[in-house]
């Protein structure tokens, strides 16, 4: 008699019901994806998805998700997201796969070195400065475009300098909203749809030639001199491999540009958006946020220094990012046959890589769908698992730019929140849009009332 093989893993398996044929749980990731990754866990720790015809693997339990962003050999960046992303953005750091990674990190890590992270924060500061003073009272404001707008400027000018146009700015975004409001739809439509010549098609391959022809003039308008003129892209074309290998190609430092400039703009914008909803929801939230800065910085903008001298406004940060992280969705591929929560993977199995399972577990996190920054607090957050907060990833492909990120968001709610009383008008859609790397709302409008005083 043949026996049976016991599963004796500790964690349980289970699958998502509602598949639909031929798109199986695509509808609801489009259209309810935080309610629909939120109540996955009630299906396992690990939860079989299908992506149209595909199936997919969801960890759901914290040490799940920390194994395959830890085994970023075993779990590559592949799948139908990494195929579509390498299509729009290139090979770049955060798009190319395991073989590639080291060498491409080795060469872009010193751009955000401690030393230079404070030059950007001169730039952020200056922008955030900007558009505090542009507000006026009683303004009501489209939240999203205005962040965008802000992260934008400040990603431009701290990669490239100060010598690109209003111009070339403003094509830039046209080119991102365009090409990448459309991603998750080219991402799981059927190839020979996507070759067709549809005006969706059309306006999506316009936008890409654009963005490529953009970055292209201007990493071809800068001078080889060698000479560091204290923006990202000194960086790269002054970069050189440890081992005396040759640095970053003409095309590498493009992949590498577009990254930049996508990760720059829409995670910072989103996560602000998101930040600024959850404070209006919260007003003793708001105050207690206003009382730190008013103590730290007396009125003035705030600055690189100030950042570690404002927990609080960190803190928000993380509880924003755990509740709505930027990094919503992602594929990677099993490359061998593997095991997982004790189910066997075959290689090129698909498995989804989502904070939100993990983030909003109630029996991860206490009180999971509430805003509780406070939740941050050092002695709370070192009683978590391990996995259990992964808004920056993890593991080798955690993100370059993550103290960058965290840098403008903290500055930038610490000014403003000091300058404005932020309240959501009614009639807020709040239903998420996902686009490529997050997801933000359909239309956040922020009503705006000058604070007096030092805070």
């Amino acid at each position: 008699m043949t026996e049976i093989p016991v599963n004796t893993s500790p964690f349980t398996c289970g699958s998502a019901p509602g598949a639909l044929p031929g798109l199986g749980h695509i509808w609801p990731l489009l259209h309810l994806p935080t309610a629909f990754l939120a109540e996955l866990p009630a299906y396992g720790d690990l939860v079989e998805i299908r992506l149209g015809r595909t199936r997919a693997y969801v960890p759901c339990h914290p040490e799940l998700l920390r194994q395959v962003l830890a085994g970023d050999r075993t779990f590559d960046k592949g799948g139908s997201y990494y195929d579509r992303a390498r299509a729009m953005a290139g090979n770049g750091v955060a798009t190319c796969p395991h073989q590639d990674h080291r060498r491409q990190r080795r060469l872009l890590q010193p751009a955000f070195n401690r030393a230079r992270l404070e030059k950007y924060a001169e730039v952020m500061e200056q922008e955030i400065t900007a558009l505090a003073a542009s507000w006026s009272p009683g303004q009501v404001i489209d939240a999203y475009p205005a962040l965008y707008a802000l992260s934008l400027r400040t990603v431009t000018r701290t990669l490239f300098g100060t010598h690109v146009d209003e111009e070339a700015v403003e094509g830039i975004r046209r080119s991102f909203e365009t090409a990448f409001s459309g991603f998750f739809r080219q991402m799981f439509m059927p190839p020979a749809l996507r070759r067709a010549p549809l005006p969706a098609n059309l306006r999506h391959r316009r936008a890409l030639r654009h963005l490529r022809g953009t970055v292209e003039r201007i990493v071809a308008s800068r001078p080889r001199d060698g000479a560091d003129r204290g923006d990202l892209l000194s960086v790269m074309l002054a970069s050189r491999d440890e081992d005396g290998g040759p640095g970053l190609s003409d095309a590498e430092i493009h992949d590498q540009v577009v990254t930049v400039l996508a990760a720059g703009t829409e995670t910072v914008a989103a996560t602000l958006t998101w930040a600024f909803l959850l404070l209006s929801r919260n007003p003793a939230e708001q105050e207690k946020l206003r009382a730190e800065c008013a103590a730290v910085l007396g009125g003035r903008p705030a600055r690189w220094a100030d950042v570690e001298r404002l927990p609080r406004a960190g803190r928000v940060v993380d509880e924003t990012v755990r509740l709505y992280p930027p990094g919503w969705l992602f594929t990677r591929v099993a490359t061998a046959e593997t095991e997982l929560a004790g189910r066997s993977l075959p290689p090129g199995a698909t498995v989804v890589i989502s904070p939100v399972p993990v983030h909003r577990h109630p029996g991860v996190h206490a009180n999971a769908q509430e805003f509780d920054p406070d939740r941050w607090l050092a002695a709370r957050a070192a009683a978590l698992p391990r996995g259990a907060f992964v808004g920056f990833g993890s593991g080798a492909r955690k993100c370059v730019g993550d103290a960058y990120g965290m840098t403008e968001c903290v500055l930038a709610l610490a000014t403003l929140v000091s300058r404005w009383d932020v309240r959501a008008e009614p009639g807020a859609d709040l239903r998420p849009v996902p686009l490529a790397a997050f997801y933000r709302p359909r239309r956040l409008a922020l009503r705006l009332t000058r604070r007096t005083g030092p805070g």
